[in-house]
């Protein structure tokens, strides 16, 4: 199966953001600490990893997602982007166009929906996706054949691995987090239910639908106060349903792509030039640029 590659920026650009000094900046005094780590990774990865086919997501908005809609606290406990980070994403969008990579964003989807989409679109093609991140949301996404790659830990995840590493099999992850809750993104889930106890669960039930359907058997199973546990659960029945529609990726948003429009084209190195000469980087990633040129030319 041909392999397509989905990165999640939003992660490698906040990380450069926070581990590189703000004192980084261009000739303008701009901040360019968050640029210069995303560049770095985008050119390893394309240097090292050296995909065929490659998309990469970012997220526009903290608060213009549908999820805002359904759920007005939604996110609503993060602070915005200060602007100089935001400008930061605009010029990291840029670079990925210069690099020859597709990238994609939307006002009203976050990042997870556009790996998710695309994901599914290019798998009903034969392809089959390693997703860049360190998110766990995404592993809802995992189809057997896909990897999770956790580049910053150089660890990658089969669909097989998945329920070692994050208590529950793929296609439960959202359901999981609906249980838990999410307190990253402010949703509360279920009082009183843990990663642990959630784990519990859906390894007896197939989904939060089975669970509810049969909430009685809850109360005698060996878990811990299981009565409890089964008496917040039905208490919280609406918190939870409500927290899977949070949770649970979109996988069917209104985005035309193909194959063809993600298989990676060489950088473009006049442009990447001007760009890194803006930005005050030295050359190092101007011969990386090079390098991946060459690659793709041989």
């Amino acid at each position: 199966m041909p392999s397509l590659h989905l990165v999640d920026a939003s992660f490698f650009v906040f990380r450069a953001y926070y581990s590189i000094p703000p004192e980084m900046a261009d000739g303008d005094g701009r901040p360019v600490n968050a640029l210069y780590g995303f560049a770095r990774f985008m050119s390893d990865l394309l240097e090292q990893e050296r995909p065929e086919f490659l998309a990469v997501a970012f997220d526009e908005s903290l608060a213009g997602s549908f999820r805002n809609r359904i759920y007005p606290a939604y996110k609503a406990n993060r602070e915005p982007a200060p602007e100089e980070l935001k400008e930061q994403f605009r010029r990291c969008r840029e670079l990925c166009r210069h690099l020859g990579v597709a990238e994609y964003s939307s006002p009203e989807y976050e990042a997870d929906d556009i790996i998710g989409t695309i994901a599914a679109r290019l798998r009903r093609a034969g392809f089959r996706s390693t997703l860049v991140t360190r998110d766990k949301d995404l592993a809802q996404l995992i189809h057997e054949g896909d990897e999770f790659w956790d580049y910053m830990a150089s660890v990658r995840y089969a669909y097989a691995d998945i329920a070692e590493r994050f208590g529950v099999r793929p296609e439960r992850m959202a359901d999981y987090l609906a249980l838990t809750g999410d307190a990253v993104d402010n949703i509360p889930g279920v009082p009183g239910v843990g990663p642990k106890t959630a784990a519990a669960l859906l390894a007896e039930f197939e989904s939060l639908d089975h669970l509810y359907k049969d909430l009685e058997r809850v109360a005698t199973l060996p878990i811990r106060g299981a009565a409890r546990v089964a008496a917040r659960l039905a208490e919280h029945r609406p918190a939870a349903y409500l927290a899977r529609e949070l949770t649970r990726i979109a996988c069917d948003m209104p985005l035309e792509v193909s194959a063809n429009q993600l298989r990676r084209r060489p950088p473009d190195l006049a442009m990447l030039g001007g760009f890194y000469d803006a930005a005050g980087f030295g050359p190092m990633l101007r011969l990386q640029a090079e390098r991946i040129h060459r690659q793709l030319a041989a």
